[in-house]
């Protein structure tokens, strides 16, 4: 069954870093963009970060400098390494397939 399952959210203080991993299961993944979209609490979903299969990255302003996307093409597993974290970054995180696949999210929490 195709499935996208994220991992690696937690409580994090400002300042601190994390990386977020999204376990691929199908293979249709392989041959459609992907990357990460947050969701905060009362806002709409939004755009962290996306890799196409050729490796061109795009990022959102709001992670630019503190974000990357990486792509383990062997596994397709898209990873998401947030340095630098803001209180303005707690949201649950989601990943992404340009074949309009979604994860069940996992929840960011930056606080101290």
């Amino acid at each position: 069954q195709a499935q996208l399952v994220e991992s690696g959210g937690g409580l994090v203080q400002p300042g601190g870093s994390l990386r977020l991993s999204c376990v691929v299961s199908g293979s249709i993944f392989s041959i459609y963009i992907m990357g990460w979209y947050r969701q905060a609490p009362g806002k709409q979903r939004e755009l962290v970060a996306t890799i196409t299969p050729r490796g061109t990255k795009n990022y959102a302003e709001a992670g630019k400098g503190r974000v990357t996307i990486y792509r383990d093409y062997a596994k397709n597993t898209p990873y998401l390494q947030i340095n630098s974290l803001k209180v303005e970054d707690t949201a649950v995180y989601y990943c992404y397939s340009g074949i309009n696949f979604w994860g069940q999210g996992t929840q960011v929490t930056v606080s101290s």
